[in-house]
C-alpha cells in the first residue's frame, strides 16, 4: 500500500535538459514536463528505433515513446532512467510517472535487497548484486577484499528504470556501448536488462578470477618452509569468499526462470540462457573456492600446530642437553669430603671432558631423531 508518510508527494516542478538539448535561454519551463528535483539522476534519454532522441523531461520522453509505439505495429521504443542512491520522494515521483508497484519501490528505496525478479503487471523488478575486487599493496588479516552494492531495475514495455546502490559497477559503460550499435538499442527494455544483467555477470567471473589467484598465493604460503603461518589473513579470505558467495549464488535461479517468462520476447531468450550459463559458472567457481580456502584454512592450523610441536622437540633437547652439565656441576657442588678426583691434578680436565662428550652424544642422537 501507498504512504503518504513514506513517500511524500513532491510539489514543486522544474524542467532540467536532456543530455544534448538546446542552450539554457532555450529551455521551456511548463508543468507535467520535469526530471525529479535532486542530484540522484545520472542520466535519461528516450530512444526510438536504436536512436537516441531529445526531450524537455522524463514524462515528455515517456509521452513521445508511446505515441510512436503506438503509431507502429511492433515498436520498441523507449525511456531509460538511471538513478543513484536516490530518496523516497524522488523514486515515488518516477512511480506516479511509469505506474511502478509500491512494493517494488519501497525495495528500491531501501536497498540491501537478495538478489531477485519479481513480476508486477506488465511489469519486471530485477535486483543484481553487483561486486568488486578492491586491490591492495600489503594484505593485512583486516583487509576488505570484496565490496558489493545492488542495481535494481524497473523495466516495462517502454521503459527502464535503474536504481544503483553503492559505488560500484557504473552502467555508463553500458549505456555508451548500446548507444553505439543501434541494433542492441533496437531489442527494447529486454535489451537493456540482457546487457546490464550480462555486465554484472561479467564482473563475478572477473572478482572471481581474482580470488582465486589470491587463494593460490595463500595457499603457496602455507605450503611454504617458513615458520611463520597468517592465519587472520586466510581466515579473512574466508569471510570474503563467504561475502562473495551471498551475492552469487541467490541470482540463480531467478536468472534461470527469468529466461522462461511471456514477458521476455522469444528472440531473447537465448541471449539470458547465455547469462545464466556465465552464472553457473560462476556460482561453480565460487563454491570450488570456498570448499578450497576450507581446506586450506584446516592445512594452515594443522601446519601450526605441527611447527608447534616441532619447537616444543627443540626445546626439550636442548633442555636434555643441558641437563647432563647441569646435574654434574650440582653433583660436586655438595661439599661431600671423600668425592672422586678431587684430589687428583686431572679431576677438573675429566669432568669437564665427560661433560663435554655426553653432550656430544645427546646432540647428534637429537639431532638424527629429527628433534634438532
Amino acid at each position: 500500500m501507498r504512504s503518504s508518510l513514506l513517500f511524500p508527494r513532491i510539489k514543486h516542478t522544474r524542467v532540467v535538459r536532456a543530455p544534448h538539448a538546446p542552450a539554457a535561454s532555450s529551455r521551456v519551463r511548463t508543468a507535467g514536463r520535469c526530471v525529479p528535483p535532486s542530484d540522484s539522476l545520472v542520466e535519461y534519454a528516450a530512444y526510438i528505433d536504436g536512436k537516441k532522441i531529445e526531450a524537455l523531461g522524463i514524462p515528455d520522453a515517456l509521452e513521445i515513446v508511446r505515441r510512436h509505439n503506438a503509431a507502429e505495429e511492433n515498436g520498441n521504443a523507449f525511456v531509460w532512467v538511471g538513478l543513484h542512491e536516490p530518496d523516497a520522494p524522488e523514486v515515488e515521483w518516477l512511480a506516479e510517472v511509469f505506474a511502478l508497484h509500491p512494493l517494488a519501490v519501497e525495495d528500491a528505496v531501501k536497498a540491501h535487497q537478495r538478489p531477485k525478479v519479481e513480476r508486477y503487471g506488465d511489469s519486471l523488478f530485477v535486483v543484481l548484486k553487483t561486486v568488486a575486487y578492491l586491490d591492495h599493496d600489503v594484505l593485512t588479516a583486516t583487509s576488505e577484499i570484496i565490496d558489493t552494492g545492488e542495481i535494481m531495475m524497473f523495466v516495462g514495455p517502454d521503459f527502464v528504470v535503474t536504481v544503483r546502490h553503492g559505488g560500484l559497477c557504473p552502467l555508463s559503460v553500458v549505456r555508451e556501448r548500446l548507444e553505439d550499435d543501434p541494433r542492441l538499442l533496437d531489442r527494447g527494455p529486454t535489451g537493456v536488462l540482457h546487457a546490464i544483467a550480462d555486465h554484472v555477470v561479467d564482473k563475478y567471473l572477473t572478482v572471481a578470477d581474482l580470488m582465486q589467484a589470491e587463494l593460490e598465493d595463500v595457499e603457496a604460503m602455507v605450503f611454504a618452509d617458513v615458520s611463520a603461518r597468517d592465519i587472520g589473513r586466510i581466515y579473512n579470505l574466508k569471510r570474503e569468499m563467504i561475502e562473495m558467495k551471498r551475492s552469487v549464488t541467490p541470482l540463480q535461479s531467478p536468472m534461470s526462470s527469468l529466461a522462461q517468462r511471456r514477458m521476455i520476447p522469444s528472440e531473447m531468450r537465448e541471449y539470458f540462457r547465455d547469462v545464466v550459463d556465465h552464472l553457473a559458472r560462476v556460482c561453480e567457481q565460487v563454491e570450488s573456492s570456498n570448499e578450497l580456502c576450507n581446506s586450506i584454512l584446516q592445512a594452515a592450523l594443522a601446519r601450526s600446530n605441527a611447527l608447534a610441536n616441532e619447537d616444543m622437540r627443540k626445546i626439550s633437547a636442548w633442555v636434555a642437553i643441558m641437563a647432563v652439565p647441569t646435574m654434574i656441576a650440582g653433583i660436586y657442588g655438595m661439599n661431600f669430603t671423600h668425592m672422586p678426583e678431587l684430589d687428583s691434578v686431572f679431576g677438573y680436565p675429566l669432568v669437564i671432558g665427560v661433560m663435554i662428550i655426553a653432550c656430544s652424544l645427546l646432540y647428534r642422537g637429537f639431532r638424527r631423531n629429527g628433534w634438532m
